[in-house]
């Protein structure tokens, strides 16, 4: 099969990507699909894949990619047959029940990521548990890979763990990226006033034009005073960040009282400065989220089933662009998701 390989570990990563005309077929195993790959999208954990994760031993050539939506071709040991021929949209967070508390439901960081511990999506085929497997019927697979996973990490953040509530005012750090523009979506979808942030004042037009209510500009100084006096000096409620270091003073000083900060990343590093006199004297709560269950899964993808949520697509490249695609994502200027589309080229 063809697949977007990373031939070694290295930066920058786009370098070291190229498409190999005959990696091996994937053969599912006990309780997977064999999945023929429609669309798959990129994340930025594909460039910490090919950067080299610490704690986690990558062996290369390896395929990322966790992101995934296409047809079932055959399944493994222990799977209905009546899965084949289902358009099926992955949730990579593959869970790991502990063997010594097996009635102990799997925490959020009991997983394995296909497209990081394993090879992923960016390929032809690829191989997922039944389990991790939602149908979408007729859906549109690259708009549906453009979907999954970052709506599912944003969910997770407000929905789950921040408590959302309809109305509130929500802060969204670094508009452009997946995770950025699905909280964008889901805050709208909750009739939630908004407020992003960007470096680039075309991004922050961008994003208004996409229904964001304010944009501030992040030219490096401290920019939570202009979210407080969108606020009326009051603050957000809820602030969604994956950027990390760089920003985390200016996050925690844009909150009102009683205001939550969640972050599922630190892409600028993850000893930020905080302030723990304003935290206990704002009470303000501060929560940790990555990925979701399969639960939170299926809620996320019933509104984008239903229309009533759309992802943002940046580009669409063939699988012969796939080092184009790894370029476009790894020089940040992206605004939306970077798709490959299988069934061209």
């Amino acid at each position: 099969m063809r697949a977007i390989v990373i031939e070694r570990q290295g930066t920058p990563v786009a370098s070291n990507v190229r498409l190999d005309p005959a990696f091996p077929d994937p053969i599912p195993g006990l309780g997977e699909v064999l999945v023929r790959t429609e669309a798959s999208a990129l994340n930025h954990l594909d460039l910490w894949v090919g950067r080299g994760l610490p704690g986690i031993d990558l062996t290369y050539p390896r395929i990322s990619g966790s992101d995934g939506a296409g047809v079932v071709e055959a399944v493994g040991p222990g799977i209905d047959p009546s899965w084949i021929g289902a358009r099926v949209l992955l949730n990579a967070a593959v869970p790991q029940p502990d063997p010594t508390l097996p009635d102990r439901s799997p925490a959020p960081d009991d997983i394995r990521m296909i497209g990081e511990h394993t090879n992923g999506c960016l390929a032809e085929k690829f191989t997922a548990p039944a389990t991790n497997l939602v149908a979408i019927g007729d859906a549109d697979p690259t708009e549906a890979v453009a979907f999954g996973l970052t709506h599912l990490t944003a969910w997770r953040m407000m929905v789950t763990r921040s408590g959302l509530r309809a109305g509130q005012s929500v802060l969204i750090t670094g508009i452009g990226g997946g995770v950025a523009l699905a909280a964008l979506n889901i805050a709208k979808h909750f009739g939630c006033s908004t407020i992003v942030t960007s470096r680039s004042v075309a991004k922050l037009e961008q994003a208004k034009a996409i229904g964001a209510t304010h944009g501030v500009l992040d030219s490096g100084g401290d920019w939570s005073r202009d979210v407080r006096k969108l606020t009326g000096k009051r603050g957000v409620d809820l602030c969604i960040d994956s950027i990390g270091k760089s920003v985390h003073g200016q996050c925690i000083r844009s909150l009102s009282r009683g205001g939550t900060f969640a972050t599922c990343g630190c892409t600028t590093g993850f000893d930020g400065v905080t302030d723990l006199a304003r935290i206990f004297w704002n009470q303000l709560t501060l929560v940790g989220s990555t990925m979701g269950t399969m639960d939170e899964f299926r809620q996320c993808v019933a509104l984008f089933r239903s229309g009533a949520i759309r992802p943002v697509i940046d580009t669409v490249f063939t699988p012969e662009r796939g080092q184009a695609a790894y370029t476009r994502l790894e020089a940040g200027e992206q605004f939306g998701k970077v798709v490959v589309d299988w069934r061209k080229g």
